[in-house]
C-alpha cells in the first residue's frame, strides 16, 4: 500500500512497522530521521497540506487526525476520490486502540512489538501518590494552556500531575500566568513542543513555582515513542520537585 501520512505520530508509528509505505509525509514529520531518503515526499504542514500534490502520490490510504487537521483539507481530498482514516485521540486507551484499527485494521500489518511494550509499560505504572497540581503551557504569546480531554493531560494524570485547567469549557485555553489557577499551581509543566520551552524561556513566568522541562514528543506523540515516555516523563518531573 501507499500511505500519506498528515500527521507526525503517524507517520513515525507507520514508518516503524512497515517504512516502506510511506508515500508522503509533512513537513513537521521528523521521526524517525531519513524520511526524505526513503522516498517519502514533504507534502507541506498539517493545517496546510498540498491537497493536488497528495493526490499526484494516488496514495491508497490518507491517514489524518480530528484535532491536528482540518476538515475543509480532509473534505477535498476525499472530493478527489481519496480514501482518508481519521483518528481521534484523547486518552491513552484511545491512542492505543486507533493504532492498533490503523495498522492492523486498515493497514493489514501484525501488530507491532512496540504497540504492546508501550501498553505493558503504562499498565505498570503504580498508582500515583496524591496528585501535584499544575499549569501545563503548550504556547506563549499568547500564552496557551492545556485544558479539558486532552491526550496529554491524561498521561500527566498517570504520571501523578492534575490538570488545574482540566475543567475549562475549552482545550486549549488563552490564560494570563498570574490568573489564580496558574499561580496557585504546585508545579509548571514546560514541553518542548510545540512551543520550544527552555529553562531560559517560560519558567520565569511563573515565579516561585518548580518548572520541569519534558519532551514534548514523549508527553504529545502517539506513537513508539509511548513505550518509553513514562520512563522519561516521569523522570524529568521529578527532577523539578
Amino acid at each position: 500500500m501507499r500511505v500519506v501520512s498528515l500527521v507526525p505520530s503517524l507517520t513515525e508509528a507507520v514508518a516503524a512497522t512497515a517504512p516502506g509505505m510511506l508515500a508522503g509525509v509533512t513537513d513537521w514529520c521528523t521521526h524517525p530521521a531519513g524520511l526524505d531518503r526513503r522516498g517519502a515526499v514533504r507534502i507541506g504542514g498539517t493545517k496546510n497540506p498540498d491537497v493536488a500534490a497528495i493526490t499526484a502520490l494516488r496514495p491508497d490510504l490518507v491517514i489524518a487526525n480530528e484535532e491536528e487537521n482540518r476538515a475543509p483539507d480532509l473534505d477535498a481530498l476525499r472530493a478527489a476520490g481519496l480514501d482518508v482514516l481519521i483518528t481521534e485521540v484523547r486518552t491513552l486507551p484511545q491512542a492505543l486502540g486507533e493504532l492498533d484499527r490503523l495498522l492492523a485494521g486498515a493497514l493489514g500489518l501484525p501488530r507491532p512489538r512496540w504497540l504492546d511494550e508501550a501498553e505493558r509499560a503504562w499498565a505498570a505504572l503504580p498508582r500515583p501518590a496524591a496528585p501535584l497540581r499544575a499549569v501545563v503551557p503548550v504556547w506563549r504569546r499568547p500564552w496557551m494552556v492545556l485544558g479539558r480531554d486532552t491526550f496529554a493531560g491524561d498521561l500527566l494524570a498517570r504520571l501523578g500531575v492534575e490538570n488545574v485547567y482540566a475543567d475549562h469549557t475549552e482545550r486549549y485555553p488563552r490564560v494570563d500566568p498570574a490568573d489564580p489557577a496558574a499561580a496557585g499551581c504546585d508545579l509548571v509543566v514546560l514541553p518542548d513542543e510545540p512551543y520550544a520551552f527552555t529553562r531560559e524561556d517560560g519558567p520565569e513566568a511563573f515565579p516561585g513555582r518548580p518548572a520541569a522541562l519534558v519532551s514534548g514528543r514523549h508527553l504529545t506523540w502517539y506513537g513508539p515513542s509511548l513505550a518509553e515516555a513514562p520512563r522519561v516523563l516521569a523522570a524529568e518531573l521529578a527532577a523539578a520537585r
